[in-house]
This record gives C-alpha cells, sequence and structure tokens, in this order.
C-alpha cells in the first residue's frame, strides 16, 4: 500500500476525486443515480470540475464556478437518504489516501457540504405552502 499523502494540492485531490468518482461508479445505491445522470462521455468533464471544485474547497484557489443546489435538485433519483452514503463513501476514500490530519479536513468540508446541498436540495418551505394550499376546501361564492 502506498505512504498515505500528508499533504493537501492539486495532485493528491486529483487522485482522491478519481478514486472516489471510481468507488461512487460501482456503488450499489449511488452509481445508477451517477449513471442515470452523466453519461459515459461526460465523466472527463465532471471529473475535472470536482477537481477544480475541491481545489477551490480545500485550497481556497477560485478555481470552481458553479452552482452546486442548482445541479443537484435537477438530479434524476436523488434522494435524502443518498447524502449520508455519499458522505461514509466520500470519508473512507480520504482516509485510505490521506494521513489522518488532511483526511479529517476532507471529512469536515464535506459533511458541511453535504449538509448544506441536502438542505437546500430537499428542505422547501415553499413547497410545503404551495401543497397546504392544495388542500383548502373549495368554497364556492356567495
Amino acid at each position: 500500500m502506498p505512504e498515505p499523502f500528508a499533504t493537501i494540492d492539486e495532485d493528491t485531490i486529483a487522485a482522491l476525486v478519481h478514486r472516489f468518482y471510481d468507488r461512487v461508479r460501482a456503488d450499489k445505491l449511488l452509481g445508477p443515480v451517477f449513471e442515470e445522470n452523466i453519461a459515459d462521455t461526460a465523466w472527463p468533464e465532471h471529473l475535472a470540475r470536482m477537481c477544480r471544485f475541491w481545489s477551490s474547497v480545500m485550497l481556497t484557489t477560485g478555481r470552481y464556478s458553479g452552482n452546486p443546489v442548482a445541479v443537484h435538485r435537477a438530479v434524476a433519483g436523488i434522494a435524502p437518504e443518498l447524502f449520508p452514503h455519499w458522505l461514509a463513501l466520500f470519508t473512507a476514500t480520504a482516509a485510505d489516501m490521506f494521513a489522518p490530519e488532511p483526511a479529517a479536513r476532507f471529512a469536515d468540508k464535506a459533511a458541511r457540504i453535504a449538509a448544506s446541498l441536502q438542505t437546500a436540495v430537499f428542505y422547501r418551505p415553499d413547497a410545503r405552502a404551495d401543497a397546504a394550499s392544495l388542500r383548502r376546501p373549495l368554497t364556492t361564492p356567495a
């Protein structure tokens, strides 16, 4: 087994992203969701985008620009129960590849991102209000 990475840099981020998404694609729960939403030909760009994202998160490079909430709201098959599974797989991958301190930094950032995305994608009080208004009894004009 190779020596764990002691530092976080562009190369180690790329290694983590690639290994993590290899595991995602093989995963029984996450694999089908990603397969449905990312064509085989789109994976190179997805991986490059995720490298830019994690570079921005971990190294504050500003290399990523995008709207993760909008992207995740559009994902077919996404469900709240997938977030803890995604987080566990990501955290395990980071722990497999990095020394404890950088692995913990990845785990902390990933947990915050997962919680934020889960809230933004699934907590929709405006949608609940709209649904409640649909359940009101019909009234006829007097």
